[in-house]
C-alpha cells in the first residue's frame, strides 16, 4: 500500500476530534457534511437507515485511540436511536445498520445490559419482517411488500448476534433462510448483483428485478456489489458455511475486475462510457469485505485489491481540511440523484473508510460479528 494506514488513521481521528463536537453541540445525527457543517438525514428524521453509522464511527475511533470523548459521543447518538423504537412505522430492514453499530457495539465493547436488550429489540423487529414466503421484506409501503434488497445481507449480522446472545437458533435460522434466497435470486452468472428483487408475497415466487439505485434495470450498482461482497463474507464468518464464502468470492471477482485505473469506484459498473459518477462508499465497503476475505482464504489478491481501493480514495478523495466535517468525498447515494447526495461527503462512507483502516492497523473491534 502506497499510503501509510497508521498515518491516515491518525489524521482522520484528529479531524473527528474537532467535528464530533459540532454534532454534539447541535444535538444531531450527522448524515453528510458540506460547507463546514453537518447535515441531517434527507428523510424520516432519526429513523433514516444511516443513523447507526455515526455511533459506529465513534466506537471505531474509541477503539483506535482509547479517547473518552469518542465513547461519549457514541452513547449520545445511541440514545437518539433507541428513542426511534417508538416511531415504529418508520423502521424497516435497516435496523441492522441502525442498531448493531450503536447498541450492539456498546454491548460488545462495554458489556452493557440495556444495550444488549436494545440490540435484541432491534433483532426481533428484523426477524418479524421475515415473510413465510421466504424473504425479509425491505420496506413498508404497501406496493413494496414483495421487495427484498441486497443491502439486507449486511443487516443479517444483527440476527446472528441475537442468536449468540440468547442461545436461541431462531434468529440465525431466519438469517440463513434469507441469505440462501438471496444467493439463489440476486447473484447473476457473472458475479454481478441485482439491487432489488420482487417476490409474490403470497407464494414467494420471483416476480422479477426492479430498477433500484443503479444506472438501469439489469445493470450493476457498485454499492450493491459491495453489500453483497461484504454481506456474504459476514454470513460465512457467522456460520462457516462454505457456500457463503464461495458466493462472496464470486461477487468479489466481479468487483475487482471493475475497479477503475485510479483505484476509484464508478457508481454503476455498467454506466455509460465517459460518465463521471463516482461512489467511493462502494470502494470503502468492498475494501472491508476484501480484507476479511483475505483473512478467511489466505489469498493475498484480496488484500492487494483492498489496498488499491484505499490508495485511490486517499490519493484522490480525502479532505482533511475544515471545508467539510467528514473526510471521504465523492460519495454518491444513487446513480440517478434521489436527493440523498451525489459527489459529496456522506457519513457511512467515512464509517467504512475508518473500519478498513482499522483492519489494516489491527484495531478493528469487528462490530458486525
Amino acid at each position: 500500500m502506497r499510503n501509510n494506514p497508521s498515518e491516515i488513521a491518525a489524521k482522520t481521528a484528529e479531524k473527528f476530534r474537532r467535528t464530533a463536537q459540532l454534532a454534539a453541540r447541535e444535538g444531531i445525527l450527522p448524515y453528510k457534511s458540506a460547507e463546514g457543517r453537518w447535515i441531517t438525514s434527507p428523510y424520516d428524521g432519526n429513523s433514516w437507515w444511516t443513523g447507526g453509522f455515526w455511533p459506529g464511527l465513534m466506537w471505531q475511533l474509541f477503539c483506535a485511540t482509547g479517547e473518552e470523548a469518542f465513547k461519549q459521543e457514541a452513547l449520545r447518538a445511541e440514545a437518539m436511536l433507541t428513542a426511534e423504537f417508538r416511531s415504529f412505522r418508520y423502521l424497516n430492514h435497516d435496523v441492522g445498520f441502525m442498531y448493531l453499530l450503536s447498541c450492539g457495539a456498546h454491548d460488545k465493547l462495554l458489556g452493557d445490559e440495556q444495550a444488549s436488550m436494545d440490540t435484541l429489540h432491534a433483532a426481533t423487529l428484523l426477524m418479524g419482517r421475515y415473510s413465510p414466503a421466504g424473504y425479509i421484506r425491505a420496506w413498508n409501503e404497501k406496493h413494496k411488500m414483495g421487495y427484498a434488497i441486497i443491502d439486507c445481507m449486511m443487516n443479517l449480522s444483527l440476527l446472528f448476534r441475537a442468536s449468540r446472545i440468547t442461545d436461541d437458533p431462531r434468529f440465525a435460522k431466519v438469517a440463513c433462510l434469507h441469505a440462501d434466497r438471496t444467493m439463489q435470486e440476486f447473484i447473476r452468472e457473472n458475479g454481478s448483483v441485482a439491487h432489488i428483487v420482487e417476490f409474490d408475497p403470497q407464494t414467494g415466487a420471483r416476480v422479477g428485478e426492479v430498477a433500484g439505485q443503479g444506472y438501469a434495470l439489469g445493470s450493476s450498482w457498485s454499492r450493491g456489489q459491495a453489500w453483497g461482497l461484504y454481506g456474504f463474507t459476514l454470513a460465512y464468518l457467522n456460520t462457516q458455511d462454505a457456500r457463503y464464502l464461495e458466493t462472496a468470492q464470486r461477487v468479489a471477482r466481479y468487483f475487482i475486475a471493475n475497479i477503475r485505473e485510479d483505484g476509484l469506484t464508478d457508481s454503476d459498473f455498467c454506466q455509460p462510457a465517459g460518465e463521471v459518477r463516482i461512489d467511493n462508499m462502494a470502494g470503502a465497503i468492498a475494501a472491508c469485505g476484501l480484507l476479511e476475505l483475505e483473512k478467511a482464504t489466505g489469498e493475498a489478491a484480496y488484500r492487494t485489491a483492498a489496498e488499491r481501493l484505499l490508495d485511490g480514495i486517499i490519493d484522490h478523495c480525502c479532505d482533511f481540511s475544515d471545508a467539510i466535517c467528514g473526510v471521504l468525498t465523492h460519495c454518491t447515494a444513487s446513480y440517478h440523484d434521489d436527493g440523498a447526495g451525489r459527489h459529496t461527503n456522506i457519513t457511512y462512507g467515512d464509517y467504512f473508510f475508518v473500519e478498513a483502516l482499522a483492519k489494516l492497523n489491527g484495531t478493528d473491534p469487528m462490530l458486525w460479528i
